[in-house]
């Protein structure tokens, strides 16, 4: 039943149930009165969905905006591998340009020498050696000498052209290079601007959702909702690894129960069943927002996308019906499909899901249940 026809049908009861003269009266003035009970149910329904209607609202804005905020930092943080890359690219070149520079001075000074020798020997040294030697052996010797310095002086002016060329190829690249990292300088600053900016679009957004709630019970239940939601995309996930002619293979991740590595370095402040909301499943490890979260063990990532009190979600299926969920994250370093390893960073500790300080939630399930992940990781 609407909101609308059960607000009307006490009204309606009233109005059946009213004195004969109510029914007597004029007829334009008994629609002019429906017409203002119409018009007051409607207020009243209208009213009673506003905050749920600007809850959705506000959660779809979050999300929104928080997607944008994790492709800029992804933007940028390649942005900022690609200038390292061609600094590196950049000092090499360079490096190389010194090394020719230096060859050709040796091969000019080489040339020299051998051109002073054959300045020596005057304009016509050919004649002068058939002239002044009366030994055939000598001549024949001399000739010989003659001979390998005008192939080496030869071989001296095709190096000194080759690195002249190679020179000039050079110096474009370290042209080109320059190029591309002052247009990287400029890109790199409007994205730091544009993250300044959805930085502040966030919080405004937060805000706003924070303002959406009465009291804590609503925000509680709110949060208990967006966990069956989760609940229900891992129950489909499972479905779908099920369907699969090729489910994950076992990566013997039982046998490292208690011996695996942490997601991130941090303090927990939240354990496991300890608080309600989406974060009763798991534990929640507090740590500095863009800090590196990685594999704890070989798997798939089998989703990574923003879900509704968990902001950017990503988990991974590491076979024998384990699975990991790591949330709120900043960005991801890893698409769905993708094989990891232990160690390998899948993601940035952030915020998103609309908390109000960088963490990482972190879930261990096995078979569907949610189990301690404590139990799991090592001792520190």
């Amino acid at each position: 039943m609407s909101i609308r026809r059960y607000l009307a049908m006490p009204l309606l009861l009233a109005l059946s149930y009213a004195p004969v003269g109510f029914a007597q009266q004029d007829e334009s003035a008994a629609r002019r009165q429906l017409d203002a009970i119409g018009q007051e149910i409607e207020s009243v329904a209208q009213r009673l969905s506003a905050t749920g209607e600007a809850r959705d609202n506000a959660e779809r804005e979050l999300k929104e905006v928080e997607t944008k905020l994790a492709e800029t930092h992804q933007r940028l943080d390649t942005l900022q591998a690609e200038r390292r890359q061609l600094n590196d690219e950049t000092t090499q070149l360079r490096q190389h340009r010194d090394r020719l520079e230096s060859e050709r001075a040796d091969q000019y000074a080489a040339l020299g020498q051998q051109l002073s020798a054959l300045y020596r020997l005057g304009p016509t040294p050919q004649l002068k050696l058939l002239l002044n030697q009366g030994d055939p052996s000598e001549l024949d010797r001399m000739q010989a000498y003659m001979n390998r310095l005008t192939e080496a002086r030869n071989r001296r002016l095709n190096a000194i052209a080759r690195l002249d060329t190679a020179l000039a190829d050079t110096q474009k690249e370290l042209s080109e290079r320059q190029a591309r990292l002052d247009t990287l300088a400029d890109e790199l600053e409007d994205q730091s601007a544009l993250l300044a900016q959805r930085t502040t679009e966030r919080r405004g957004v937060v805000s706003n959702l924070d303002d959406r709630y009465g009291s804590e019970e609503e925000r509680l239940a709110d949060l208990n909702q967006s966990r069956e939601e989760a609940e229900r995309v891992l129950r489909n996930i499972q479905a779908e690894m099920a369907k699969l002619a090729e489910p994950t293979p076992t990566t013997h991740i039982v046998s490292t129960q208690g011996d695996l590595p942490w997601p991130v370095q941090g303090s927990i402040s939240s354990n496991f069943h300890h608080r309600d909301g989406v974060h009763y499943n798991g534990i929640v490890i507090q740590a500095s927002a863009g800090t590196p979260v990685t594999a704890v063990h070989t798997g798939r990532v089998v989703f990574a996308d923003w879900m509704r009190g968990f902001g950017n979600l990503l988990i991974i299926d590491h076979g024998d019906q384990v699975m990991t969920l790591h949330a709120h994250l900043q960005q991801f370093s890893v698409r769905p499909g993708q094989q990891v390893s232990r160690g390998d960073e899948i993601g940035r500790v952030g915020d998103s899901g609309g908390q109000t300080r960088a963490a990482l939630y972190f879930e261990v399930r096995r078979g569907g249940e949610p189990i301690n992940p404590q139990r799991w990781i090592a001792r520190r």
